[in-house]
């Protein structure tokens, strides 16, 4: 716009606001509707009426025709000039304003100050339409954050409170309800406002989302079991021994005279490498165990197919494994099989011990065991419990340390080491489980406590493509290959043994590599959404036992604050003791509190 046409005493838009040229030299002075002097350029001010105005107080909103101003020019071009003699009979400055103030707004025209359009009828009734679903959100957040801070909420309120919900879950780290209600925006504040509110309860559980760990069942097609040559092994008495009510019997036990034979899932026959099974079961890294649910690597078919004693007869990968007088291995053989396999529960076998395969079973596996501590296995037993929801009741129940257990662990701990030495020898490309010593060689007592100061020198253990030491164990080679259907490492095992032994391509050390890295990504999160959920079903048992009282064990002491393990909870808290008390004393409990959303409990020690 050419400098002439401004001069004092003209209207222009200034940063949306009117303002008063008071001046017009190399820059043009102006005054605003905020009382402040400003120099400024041409460029930057646009005219919206050459005046003269003498106050910016004279723009007063005048009384006119805008809607019979739109309807004549509906769908047209025109001017600020005519906009303003159309819709209030005149062009002054206060009409100029108004006029412009009808173009600011936007519903029946848009433009310049130089360049007008008006509406169309369909985008007037669009605007219109949106301007009212506008108000009625405005309306709808007001009424429900009223309501949430009353403590209630509506069925309506849903599509607010998803969004904190989002924000409990760790899918966002924003909330504008939180921000609104003036809370901390945290996933712990999310999951306590959405329990105070009763939109939540106390069965969610919000921790595999949380740590990025899928929570869905897979879907993936499985192809039957192959048709292809197998050992019958049919005519050897086999035993599945397991907890009650387990659902991926995955391992079994034969012995006969010096051979033992451990009979695994045969999961790699019908998800070979790079299958669309390996993949997906690649991507979950192992079976999700949470005491409400267990969400597989593998589709619920696998187990139906390969479970071991779920059909009459069971296709499986055998380890026989010869032993000599004193139970050492002399010699593995590996061979896809058929088997019979009975199921029975830790309790049961408990009660055969006396009776054979069981009596032999036990004496190779504590001849197992004290060799491994002999080799330097770090021994440490604690109290343990299983939990389970059960029509939506919290149920704990101490295991018991059963021989049976042993016999069971050493015999699969005996296979994985057999099978690491067997990879050694044929040269195949494995994940080796491996583990550093301890951090430091303090020797703790066999007490809870010295167990507790133990297991936090321990240092994780690691997947591996090269063959180490498990300090833990106390074995020199160990490879996981006793539970393809609940974790994958096991069926890369699988996979590169059923490859040797039908002579085809063995994947190499790389690509062993890559699919540990891809497993160790997701397995880490997986083993804490599992702790996480169990602490959580602890504390929901807590909170529906309100009035618990117990026995802790005093197992660390740190100033005035003491670590306490709880055995019949399997829960380690902190309170206040007194000084005096030594490592390992038993103090009566009660229970005093639960903040279900920090996974706190909280204790007074008694008497």
């Amino acid at each position: 716009m050419p400098d002439m046409m401004f001069r004092a005493g003209s209207l222009v838009l200034y940063k949306d606001r009117p303002a008063q040229v008071k001046r017009v030299a190399d820059k043009l002075e102006i005054e605003t509707d905020q009382g402040t002097t400003l120099n400024v350029r041409p460029k930057d001010i646009s005219l919206l009426h050459p005046g003269p105005l003498s106050s910016l107080d004279e723009l007063r909103p005048p009384v006119g025709e805008v809607k019979i101003a739109w309807e004549l020019l509906a769908g047209e071009t025109t001017s600020l000039p005519e906009l303003a003699e159309l819709a209030y009979d005149a062009y002054t400055p206060a009409t100029a304003w108004a006029a412009w103030q009808l173009v600011a707004d936007g519903l029946y025209f848009r433009g310049t100050p130089e360049t007008i359009s008006a509406a169309t009828p369909e985008e007037v009734a669009a605007g219109q339409l949106a301007r009212e679903s506008k108000v009625a959100e405005a309306q709808a957040w007001a009424g429900f954050l009223e309501r949430a801070r009353q403590g209630r909420f509506e069925s309506a309120d849903s599509r607010f409170l998803r969004e904190v919900e989002e924000a409990a879950l760790g899918l966002h780290p924003k909330s504008r309800v939180l921000q609104a209600l003036g809370s901390s925006q945290t996933p712990e504040n999310a999951h306590a406002w959405l329990l105070k509110l009763g939109y939540w309860d106390q069965t969610v559980n919000p921790y595999p989302r949380r740590l990025g760990v899928t929570t869905t069942q897979p879907e993936v097609d499985l192809p039957d079991v192959p048709d292809e040559a197998r050992v019958d092994l049919t005519h050897l008495p086999a035993f599945a021994i397991d907890d009650e009510g387990s659902r991926d019997p995955d391992d079994a036990l034969s012995l006969v005279e010096r051979r033992l034979w451990v009979h695994v899932a045969d999961v790699a026959a019908l998800a070979p490498p790079d299958s669309p099974a390996d993949e997906q079961a690649r991507a979950r890294g192992a079976n999700l165990y949470m005491p409400e649910t267990t969400v597989t690597m593998l589709p619920a078919k696998a187990t139906q197919l390969l479970g071991l004693g779920l059909s009459e007869v069971s296709p499986a990968l055998s380890f026989g494994l010869d032993l000599d007088a004193e139970g050492n291995v002399t010699e593995m053989e590996v061979v896809p099989s058929w088997v019979r396999v009975q199921r029975l529960t830790y309790e049961a076998v408990e009660t055969r011990l006396a009776e054979e395969p069981f009596h032999s079973m036990l004496r190779l596996a504590r001849h197992h065991h004290a060799r491994r501590t002999a080799n330097g296995a770090i021994l440490i037993d604690l109290p343990e419990i299983k939990i389970r929801v059960q029509d939506d009741e919290v149920v704990l129940r101490p295991l018991p340390a059963l021989k049976s257990r042993d016999l069971v662990r050493e015999a699969m701990l005996m296979a994985g080491e057999a099978v690491g030495h067997f990879a050694l020898e044929h040269d195949i490309p494995f994940p080796f489980t491996t583990q550093e010593p301890p951090e430091t060689d303090e020797d703790f007592p066999d007490t809870i406590a010295g167990m507790v100061a133990r297991r936090r020198t321990m240092q994780r253990s690691q997947m591996k493509s090269t063959p180490a030491s498990h300090a833990g164990l106390g074995m020199d080679v160990y490879a996981q290959a006793t539970s393809p259907l609940r974790r994958y490492l096991d069926l890369v095992v699988h996979q590169q043994l059923r490859a040797y032994l039908h002579g085809t391509g063995l994947l190499d050390p790389q690509q062993v590599l890559e699919r540990v890295g891809a497993a160790e990504s997701i397995t880490g999160s997986i083993r804490q959404a599992e702790r996480l959920a169990r602490k959580h079903w602890t504390l929901v048992y807590l909170l529906r036992h309100p009035g618990w009282h117990g026995e802790g064990v005093l197992v660390d002491k740190r100033g005035s604050r003491s670590r306490v393990l709880i055995p019949e909870l399997d829960l380690e808290v902190q309170i206040h003791v007194r000084d005096d008390l030594p490592l390992d004393s038993r103090l009566s409990l009660r229970l005093t509190g639960v903040d279900l959303a920090e996974l706190e409990a909280h204790f007074r020690a008694e008497g």
